[in-house]
C-alpha cells in the first residue's frame, strides 16, 4: 500500500481505555510490522512509479529499519487498534530482515498482552542476503512453531513472494510446512511483476511454480491473487488453499481488481498492513467492485461472504472461530504514546537506509 493512503486511514483514539465492539472480526492477511506507518512516516521526495518501486522505496526500507523495540511498539499499537475496531483475530505475515531471530515471539507476546488472537509467520526472502537470509527466515518459523505454547497464537511457514526467492527456498518451505503440519502463507500474483518473474524462470505463473515445487500444502494462505485467472483460482481452491483479497491495498498500489477470485468459495478478506478495521475493508471491497471495469462477476451478497470465510479460516487454524479477549480494557493513550516515540526512532533508522 502507498504511504499517503495509509496515513489517511489512521484515526487516533482520544479516550484512555476502550472495550471492543460487539463484533468479533478476523483479518485474514496483514502486516503488523507496518503499525507505526500512520504515525508520521516521512513522504518520499520522488513518488514511486510502480508496484516494485513502492516495495523498494517504502516497505522494504521500513522492514529493514525495524529492530526489537520498534517492532514491539508497532505490534502493540496495531493490535490495540485492531481490537478497538472489533477485530480479535489477526493473521499476520512478518518481515524484519535485520531482526529475524526471536521476532515472532515479540509479535506473539504483544498479541497476548493486548488480547488479540494471532497467527504469524516469518516471510522468508532472498532479496537482501540471498539463500542464507531465506534459511534464517524459515528457521525462525520452525523455531517458533515448535516452541510456541500460547493458547491463542499459531504459527505458519512464511514466504514473502515467489519472485524474491529461489526454487530451492520454495521446496524447503513446503517441506518444512509438511513436517510441522502447517500451511504456507505467501503473496501470489499481487502485481504482474510476479507473473513475469515466474514465466522468466520457465513456469506458466507463480501459482504453478509454487505447486510444481510442492510449496502449497493444504491450508496454505494465498494472499492477493490479483493476476490469477479462473483456472488458477480453481486449482488453488481444489488444493485446499485459502485466497485472501485486500481491497484497500490493491487500490492504493493500483495493481487491479482480482476478478477471478469469483471462481472460489474460499476467499477471505485482509488489509495487507492497513488498520484492521474490517467493516471499513468490506466497504472498500464493495466500492472497488462497483468501480471495476469490466463488471465484477459477483453480487454484493457474494462479496459479503468474505468476512464469513475469514471465520472459516480462523476455525481451520484454531478449531473454533469466535474469540473474545480475556482483558476487557486497554490503555490506548499509553500504547499510542509509546508508539509515537518508537516511530521517531524508526523514521531515523529508515532515513539511513538507501
Amino acid at each position: 500500500m502507498e504511504m499517503k493512503e495509509k496515513k489517511e486511514e489512521e484515526k487516533p483514539q482520544r479516550h484512555r481505555a476502550v472495550e471492543i465492539r460487539g463484533e468479533s472480526f478476523v483479518n485474514a492477511h496483514t502486516h503488523v510490522y507496518s503499525g507505526l506507518a500512520p504515525l508520521g512516516m516521512p513522504a518520499l521526495a520522488t513518488p514511486p512509479r510502480n508496484f516494485i518501486e513502492i516495495l523498494q522505496k517504502i516497505w522494504w526500507r521500513l522492514d529493514r529499519a525495524l529492530d526489537e523495540k520498534t517492532l514491539r511498539a508497532s505490534a502493540r499499537y496495531y493490535m490495540a487498534e485492531a481490537r478497538a475496531a472489533g477485530t480479535t483475530t489477526v493473521i499476520d505475515h512478518h518481515e524484519s530482515p535485520n531482526f529475524i531471530d526471536g521476532a515472532l515471539d515479540v509479535l506473539a507476546n504483544a498479541a497476548e498482552g493486548i488480547g488479540v488472537r494471532l497467527v504469524t509467520c516469518y516471510g522468508a526472502t532472498e532479496r537482501n542476503g540471498g539463500r542464507e537470509e531465506a534459511r534464517r527466515g524459515l528457521r525462525e518459523c520452525a523455531r517458533f512453531i515448535r516452541a510456541n505454547r500460547r493458547a491463542n497464537v499459531r504459527g505458519m511457514v512464511g514466504l514473502h513472494a515467489s519472485f524474491t526467492v529461489s526454487d530451492e527456498t520454495l521446496r524447503e518451505a513446503g517441506d518444512l510446512a509438511r513436517e510441522l503440519g502447517v500451511g504456507v502463507h505467501v503473496h501470489v500474483a499481487e502485481d504482474f511483476a510476479d507473473v513475469d518473474d515466474a514465466r522468466t524462470r520457465g513456469y506458466p505463473g507463480p501459482l504453478e511454480r509454487l505447486f510444481t515445487l510442492h510449496a502449497l500444502p493444504p491450508g496454505s494462505i494465498v494472499a492477493h491473487g490479483v493476476h490469477l485467472d479462473r483456472v488458477q483460482v480453481e486449482a488453488a481452491t481444489s488444493a485446499g488453499c485459502w485466497l485472501v483479497q485486500n481491497p484497500r491495498s490493491n487500490e492504493a498500489n493500483r495493481v487491479g481488481y482480482p476478478r477471478a477470485l469469483a471462481a472460489s468459495d474460499r476467499v477471505g478478506l485482509g488489509t495487507d498492513g492497513f488498520p484492521s478495521d474490517m467493516a471499513k475493508e468490506e466497504s472498500a471491497l464493495f466500492d472497488s467492485a462497483a468501480r471495476s471495469t469490466p463488471a465484477v462477476p459477483e453480487s454484493r451478497d457474494a462479496l459479503s461472504r468474505r468476512l464469513a470465510t475469514n471465520r472459516d479460516i480462523a476455525r481451520s487454524l484454531f478449531g473454533h472461530a469466535p474469540y473474545a479477549p480475556s482483558a476487557p480494557t486497554m490503555d490506548v493513550q499509553e500504547i499510542r504514546a509509546h508508539a509515537e516515540e518508537a516511530a521517531k526512532h524508526l523514521w531515523r533508522r529508515m532515513k539511513e537506509i538507501a
